[in-house]
Parts: structure tokens; C-alpha cells; sequence
């Protein structure tokens, strides 16, 4: 058995609803909506080769009036899923072809289930499957499964890349959902590009050192660390041309960025959880099935400070703690922010204040693993609302959603689902009113 077919990330074997969920404490009156989450679930008796390849399923938990009405799991219907080919037999890429496993965000009347190898997939808010979704034959590329919504007029930005050129394609989508901008940018080689960052003015690029090994294809996801490329970031007008300021930082990965901004002095700061080489490798190992390496135990949260005036990068390390899945209040996306939320790697969720440095942790029992603690404002300030996270037990086999206060970080109430549910990827709060 591999590392992500067991445990906390062992998949279920089935569909099923429940009504009615048990709720310990007191589940905010506020809380009016569904809590959607994605992750890998690969069919019984398959193995992707890789945790990243599983097929999606969806999770959601529907909340309205205190209570808990229902929970719900349903596979994304992809074309992996039925099990089409990738290829077309001319040799083209079929784009609905790929497992729709990472994320799922709603936009302009829509849910999408995302995942960065092609396009995003239609879904209901019942979680059935409606099918990929081209914005009306106008994405000819795959999608991120990180796409930033503009607080201030709704827009939403992503990107897509590729194995061949162009290797790197930036997107636009009005408010509406109307795709309205699509162009290349240019990179010197096919990479890994999971995640970026925009700012008020800018878009902020991840070129890294892990690029596509074509000898990999068909052993699970074909990229590998390459010491020979170069590990930079770039800034780029996000309205405008496509002309990209590079600043070169130490090599490293970025998984998942938490957010970015302009500081007063027009520097772009921009705050990520990073993996060193060791770090990676053996992260990258585990989730390939194989031993870990021996190495760094995780990414940390990192700030790096960009100079356009200068073309130098500043690098920081905000804490030594192992964590992933960096979250903020989205209103803040590309503005100035204070808090970073995260799932700690021991067992934790924890808010860091990137003012004062001082991190809070609400540390789970033994056994419990936390997942992504997704951001639920209640007010006006920043920290004023709750954090969502699947929690999964392995000991007992069991899962809840936790509900913690955003302020504190301390519990406000559980709601035991009807079945353990395997670690996954992202998610989303949908709110009644959106």
C-alpha cells in the first residue's frame, strides 16, 4: 500500500448523504450556506501513481439556522473518471480529460471544480456534475485551481500552463464571467506553476525549479527539481502589457501562496509558504508513494519583498513551523493584510499576525489531522469571523467539520460527518447571498 492510498488520505469507496448532522456547541447563526470541499479520491482498486492524480470528489456541508442539514459526497464526472483517453488520437490534448480534484470556487453564478491540468468542471450546489465549462469556446488552455477574485470590482484573474507553448497563458474574467483577456507570457521551459499572486496593479509569477521531465510521463506527474533552472519571481502589469520584471531568489518551491500586496513605498510583498530543495524532495517522495526522504520537514511561511525600483528580492522567513494551505480573508486579496491562516503539519491550525510575528495555535487531539481552514467573515474587521476545517481522525476513523473563532482561534463548534473523509486540497465557503 502507498503513503496517499492509507491513513488520513485513504479514499472511500462510495456516494453517500446524511441529514440531520450532530452538532457539538453552537453553530453560528450566520453561518448560512455550504462548505464545499475538493480533494483526491481515486476509484476503489485504482492507483493514480501520484497523490495529485486521484479522481475528484466533492465534500460539502450544508449549514442554515444553527443546524447542520446535510452532508453530501460526489466524484467530479471528468473524463478521467469515465475513462477517457488524453490524448485524441491526432495527438491533441483533450482538455476535459484530468481528475478535477484541487479546488472548487464559485464565480458569477458558478461552481467550478478546478484542477491545473485542464479545464474546470460545472458543478451544482447539490454537487452533481454538469460538465467542462470553455467559457463559451474562449479557454483554450487549462485552468489553475488558483484563481483571485478582485475584492474591489469582481474580476477574476488565473492562468494556465503547459508541457509545449505557449508554456505560460494569463486569463481575465469579468465579474459577469465573460473571459475578456487572454494572453502569453513568456518562459524560457515548461514548469510547475500551482499558484501566483495578484496586487492592486500587478500579478505576481512563480518560476521555479521544478520543470516537466518528459521521461516521467505516465509514472504519475512528470516533474522533477532541475538544479539548472533558475528560481525567480516576476511582477506583471495585470491590465496592461505582458512585459515581466524578474528578481531572482534562492532556489525553493511554492506550493500555495497566501497573498500579496503594494507596500507605501511600491514594493511588491508577497507571502508564501516555501520549501527548501530537502524540504521539497522529501515532500514530493511521500506523496509520489515512495519513502520520504530524509530531509526538512515541511514548508514554512515566508515573505519576500520585491523592488521595482532596485530589481532586488528581499527574502524573510516569518516562522520555523511547518505548514501549508496559507488562507486570508479574501476581501483582502491583493491588498495590505495582516493575517495568514494555515494547517500546521503537527496537528494544528494556526493564525499568524504578520505584524507582531506572534503566531496563535489551536493544536487538535492526538491522531487529527486538520485540513485548509477556510476564512468566513462576520464583521469588519480583518480576523472578525470563523475558520472551517475538515478534521479528520485516524484513530477513530472519523471526521468533523471544525468551526473555530477567526479571533481567538479556539473552537465554537463541531459537526460530526457521517463518515471519515480523506484528506484533500481546497475549498470554499458559498454563502446563501452570493
Amino acid at each position: 500500500m502507498t503513503a496517499y492510498l492509507e491513513g488520513h488520505l485513504a479514499p472511500v469507496p462510495d456516494e453517500i448523504e446524511s441529514f440531520d448532522l450532530p452538532v457539538t456547541g453552537a453553530l453560528p447563526p450566520e453561518l448560512t450556506g455550504r462548505y464545499l470541499r475538493n480533494g483526491p479520491n481515486p476509484r476503489p482498486g485504482a492507483d493514480p501513481g501520484h497523490w495529485f492524480g486521484g479522481d475528484g470528489m466533492l465534500h460539502g456541508i450544508r449549514l442554515r439556522g444553527g443546524r447542520a442539514e446535510w452532508y453530501r459526497n460526489r466524484w467530479v464526472r471528468t473524463g478521467q473518471l469515465a475513462g477517457e483517453r488524453r490524448f485524441r488520437p491526432d495527438g491533441t490534448l483533450d482538455m476535459s480529460v484530468h481528475s478535477a480534484n484541487t479546488h472548487i470556487v464559485g464565480h458569477a453564478d458558478r461552481l467550478l471544480a478546478l484542477c491545473e491540468a485542464g479545464l474546470p468542471y460545472e458543478v451544482t450546489g447539490e454537487l452533481d456534475t454538469l460538465g467542462p465549462h470553455d467559457f463559451g469556446g474562449k479557454l483554450l488552455t487549462p485552468m489553475t485551481a488558483h484563481p483571485k477574485q478582485d475584492p474591489v470590482s469582481g474580476k477574476l484573474y488565473f492562468f494556465g500552463y503547459s508541457f509545449q507553448p505557449p508554456f505560460l497563458t494569463y486569463h481575465r474574467l469579468s465579474a459577469a464571467g465573460e473571459l475578456e483577456r487572454s494572453v502569453e507570457v513568456d518562459l524560457p521551459a515548461p514548469i510547475m506553476m500551482h499558484d501566483f499572486a495578484i496586487t492592486e496593479r500587478h500579478v505576481v509569477w512563480l518560476d521555479l525549479p521544478l520543470t516537466f521531465d518528459l521521461g516521467l510521463v505516465g509514472s504519475g506527474i512528470p516533474f522533477r527539481w532541475n538544479d539548472e533552472h533558475p528560481t525567480r519571481l516576476g511582477v506583471m502589469d495585470r491590465d496592461g502589457g505582458t512585459r515581466v520584471q524578474w528578481f531572482e531568489i534562492d532556489p525553493c518551491f511554492v506550493f500555495h501562496v497566501g497573498n500579496a500586496h503594494e507596500d507605501a513605498a511600491g514594493r511588491i510583498v508577497l507571502d508564501a509558504v516555501r520549501y527548501s530543495r530537502t524540504a521539497f524532495r522529501s515532500v514530493w517522495s511521500g506523496m509520489s508513494g515512495s519513502a520520504a526522504e530524509s530531509g526538512d520537514s515541511g514548508g514554512s511561511l515566508h515573505r519576500w519583498t520585491l523592488d521595482p525600483a532596485t530589481g532586488v528580492a528581499r527574502e524573510q522567513a516569518l516562522d520555523d513551523l511547518a505548514v501549508e494551505f496559507p488562507t486570508i480573508n479574501e476581501d483582502r486579496v491583493g491588498l495590505g493584510h495582516r493575517y495568514v491562516y494555515a494547517a500546521g503539519g503537527s496537528g494544528s491550525v494556526v493564525k499568524y499576525d504578520t505584524r507582531s510575528g506572534s503566531p496563535a495555535v489551536h493544536d487538535l487531539a492526538p491522531h487529527q489531522v486538520a485540513g485548509e481552514a477556510v476564512f468566513v467573515p462576520s464583521g469588519g474587521g480583518e480576523d472578525e469571523g470563523w475558520l472551517l476545517s475538515v478534521v479528520t481522525d485516524t484513530a477513530a476513523d472519523s471526521s468533523e467539520l471544525l468551526v473555530l473563532d477567526a479571533t481567538s482561534v479556539e473552537p465554537v463548534a463541531s459537526v460530526a460527518l457521517p463518515r471519515r473523509v480523506p484528506s484533500g486540497f481546497h475549498g470554499s465557503w458559498i454563502g446563501d447571498t452570493e
